[in-house]
């Protein structure tokens, strides 16, 4: 099997290497277009930020020789990527993916898995790929198989939201985060707000390899003392001092972010669903806010009744536009 793919950071390299072990031929993608060449690819993984997506796009457009015998694979966080590379290639030649494994890179620069994890796939056609799942269930990750693929993206979209704006906002790891007890109400909310959203869009939450979705929405539907209680100890164990993704993209002073693919969508679905979604939608914007306008985060870090009141006022306009629609009507 060859196996293209776009985006040489931990995931890229942890499943090319884990790819590699077991036989297969893998090429990464220069980083410049220009000095792209085109590759026989059975296989591409775009492990992309989801924000070069596009960009990604281009990339396999000129790389893959035959993109209608390719399989594009995309394990990338939040939601929308697979339908931009099913319009450029059609839906049958699309996998979503999610990987649980947290990977962190060595002293080497070699990306190792943090805990345990494994990998769903999900085809976004009507082709099943048996032969993909079966070659990365060689290499030892735990593989499964799950027919909705928007369940999938979302579900481990459910994941990558806690403890990730929040903590990049006040600018906080998560395991003092779990201490702000009134901000730590605001996240059950997110939470509660995502699954709103998946009732809303008729799809059920899928428990993924080593992380229980259907348990975190569960645990986020009861009273809220026990719910932050629960929640808390789970967070503070599985992360604890590990800088969220969008943390540490506000401290490298990066002007673009993933919150658009996930709080932000959240919030946007909410919008055309008619689902509130006041702490997602705050999250993002203040968020977008903060890598457009660095000198801004002096405003929220470490001040977790600034980013209260936001979501206050956000829920007061809220209520304000839905009695202006009732007199309207």
């Amino acid at each position: 099997m060859n196996l293209y793919i776009v985006g040489k950071g931990a995931v890229g390299t942890y499943l090319g290497d884990l790819l590699r072990n077991v036989g297969v031929d893998v090429c990464y993608a220069p980083r410049n277009l220009h000095d792209v060449q085109p590759y026989d690819a059975d296989v591409a993984i775009v492990a992309t930020k989801a924000y070069d997506t596009a960009a990604a796009i281009e990339t396999l457009r000129k790389a893959i020789a035959f993109p209608q015998k390719c399989v594009f694979v995309s394990p990338q966080n939040g939601v929308g990527n697979e339908e931009r590379l099913g319009q450029a290639f059609g839906p049958d030649n699309v996998v979503a993916a999610a990987l649980t494994t947290p990977v962190d890179r060595d002293r080497d620069g070699n990306a190792r898995p943090a805990k345990e994890g494994g990998l769903a796939l999900a085809p976004t056609g009507a082709n099943a790929y048996n032969w993909l799942a079966a070659t990365f269930a060689s290499t030892g990750l735990t593989v499964r198989v799950v027919e909705n693929w928007r369940a999938l993206k979302w579900s481990k979209l459910a994941l990558n939201v806690v403890a990730n704006a929040s903590c990049a906002i006040l600018n906080v790891l998560p395991n003092r985060f779990v201490h702000f007890d009134r901000i730590f109400t605001l996240e059950i909310r997110m939470i509660r707000e995502v699954r709103a959203v998946m009732q809303s869009l008729g799809l059920n939450p899928i428990d993924l390899p080593r992380y229980p979705v259907r348990g975190l929405f569960a645990v986020a539907t009861l009273p809220t003392p026990l719910s932050r209680t629960l929640l808390a100890h789970t967070i503070a164990g599985a992360r604890g001092t590990k800088p969220p993704s969008l943390l540490l993209d506000l401290r490298r002073a990066k002007p673009q972010t993933e919150v658009d693919v996930l709080n932000g969508a959240v919030a946007a679905a909410g919008r055309d669903r008619g689902v509130p979604t006041p702490v997602n939608a705050v999250y993002a914007r203040v968020l977008n806010d903060i890598a457009h306008t660095p000198p801004l985060w002096a405003k929220y870090r470490e001040r977790p009744d600034q980013l209260e009141a936001e979501v206050e006022a956000e829920v007061k306009r809220a209520k304000v536009l839905v009695r202006g629609h009732l007199n309207e009507g």
